[in-house]
């Protein structure tokens, strides 16, 4: 075995009642589709032989000093409670602390079937792995917290969705993989000793200065309130809010049907499964104070003085919405090149946004396009641009740096649906050259890279996604 991993893993020294210890189902031939190699070596993971690193990320080979376990939790879905969820088709393989210090989870996702395992084969198929791993590594580059990907493997074996798919596994990595439905299953049951053990772990884990309960439950609070926001500056739409998938670590988790938005509107939705649009991307902010508060709801039931803490977490709750205002104010007054606070930006970005659902208006190429006078043609009236531009251009008078505070705010390159697609398609045929020339040129996202401009242009309408699906 040439290839190495220094685990140290914390999560599998809890009770057993947190988890259940399950090894990944092997694979009949793997083989590896994408190894990150930068993310390989802050982990502290070396290897010096392709075929070592297919047979340990398919999940054929557990490595040294791995402790393979699949983590309980439940959750409300769509804002139904499921008692009981859990890792249905991951296995945790351990931990690492990276040379930058931070402690991370290394799990598989799509390596068999697990005790939590619910209508389902517990593997994954190659598109969904492909969406995740270019999505999430474009996150990272975007600034935006998330947890990454290590490494794709082809498994060599068909999965049945909608019809017979090439399967694969994906090498994910979190700074944990705690969610708020870690701590509502054991609330819900009565478990109040696990409950404080997770919240001691919780805290030493994440917030090492957080005091009990509520300092926990405002730590998670500030850390989805500056995360929400970052979503939003880019056009991102999870689209599955679940408590099962807000971790409480302030990271981007679970890349299912989530998708960056084209033209801008706010009711935008993609999620196949999201008939409603709970979780379009206007909606995010007020679910995440929704699911801010189940955290709240499950943490009370460990606190012994239940009406003071019901008095604190309401406080905590609901000071979130003005948080997150600030940190979109922030995020948008940068976006039109303001460095500096006056009280008439949130107007102005207001009516800009207005202005662009209005028209049309192409969301990443809009603002990319501000500091150049080229954001009108993104109209499909041009005059409601130039109307709005009076009051920017009299505004930014006052700033002294607005070009590079834009170039800055503004990537030039997201992951856009329709290239997204195109890239799984070809994939599934055999041909990874669109995945890997997506996945390099969104490293870059902020940089003007003339032999990728294609990727930034918005889908013509033979190209548009309609819709985006859970697959993994």
């Amino acid at each position: 075995m040439t290839l190495t991993i220094p685990f140290d893993n914390s999560y599998a020294r809890l009770p057993d009642g947190f988890f259940a210890r399950q090894k990944p189902e092997p694979v009949r031939a793997p083989r590896l589709v994408a190894f990150n190699e930068p993310l390989a070596k802050i982990l502290g993971v070396s290897a010096d032989d392709v075929q070592d690193l297919a047979q340990i990320f398919a999940g054929n080979t557990v490595p040294d000093g791995a402790e393979p376990l699949a983590q309980l939790y439940s959750g409300h879905q769509f804002g139904h409670y499921n008692p009981q969820l859990g890792d249905g088709r991951a296995v945790l393989l351990g931990e690492t602390v990276g040379t930058d210090g931070v402690r991370r989870d290394i799990q598989l996702k799509g390596s068999g079937r697990t005790p939590f395992s619910r209508q389902g084969d517990g593997r994954a198929w190659l598109g969904p792995v492909l969406r995740e791993y270019v999505v999430s590594e474009a996150m990272h580059a975007l600034g935006i917290p998330t947890t990454r990907a290590l490494a794709a493997v082809e498994t060599g074996e068909i999965v049945l969705r909608e019809g017979p798919m090439p399967g694969a596994v994906l090498t994910r990595v979190a700074r944990s993989h705690l969610r708020v439905g870690t701590f509502q299953v054991f609330a819900a049951r009565g478990q109040f000793d696990r409950l404080r053990q997770l919240t001691d772990y919780a805290i030493a884990r994440h917030y090492p200065d957080a005091e009990g309960p509520m300092g926990l439950l405002r730590a998670v609070r500030d850390a989805q309130a500056r995360l929400i926001p970052a979503w939003m500056s880019v056009g991102f739409i999870h689209g599955v809010m679940n408590t099962d998938n807000c971790a409480i670590s302030g990271e981007t988790i679970d890349y299912g049907p989530c998708a960056f938005m084209d033209s801008y509107h706010p009711n935008t939705v993609y999620s196949s499964i999201d008939r409603m649009g709970r979780y379009a991307y206007s909606n995010q902010p007020d679910i995440a104070v929704w699911n801010l508060a189940q955290l709240a709801t499950a943490l009370i039931q460990q606190v012994e003085d239940k009406e003071a803490a019901v008095e604190e977490a309401t406080e905590i709750v609901h000071a979130m919405p003005d948080l997150m205002q600030q940190h979109w104010l922030e995020r948008f007054r940068a976006k039109i090149g303001l460095s500096t606070a006056e009280d008439g930006d949130l107007q102005l970005v207001s009516d800009l946004l207005t202005r662009m659902a209005q028209n049309q208006a192409d969301f990443t190429n809009t603002f990319r396009a501000l500091p150049g006078d080229k954001a009108r043609d993104q109209f499909t009236d041009p005059e409601a641009f130039d109307s709005w531009s009076v009051l920017w251009r009299a505004r930014l008078q006052r700033e002294s740096a607005s070009e590079q505070t834009m170039t800055a705010a503004n990537p030039a390159f997201t992951p856009r649906n329709h290239r997204v697609e195109q890239m799984i398609q070809a994939a599934v045929g055999g041909d990874y050259d669109p995945f890997h020339r997506l996945s390099t040129a969104l490293l870059r996202p902020y940089e003007d890279q003339p032999e990728n401009v294609d990727l930034t242009r918005p889908p013509a309408e033979s190209e548009v996604v309609q819709a985006t699906f859970c697959g993994t």
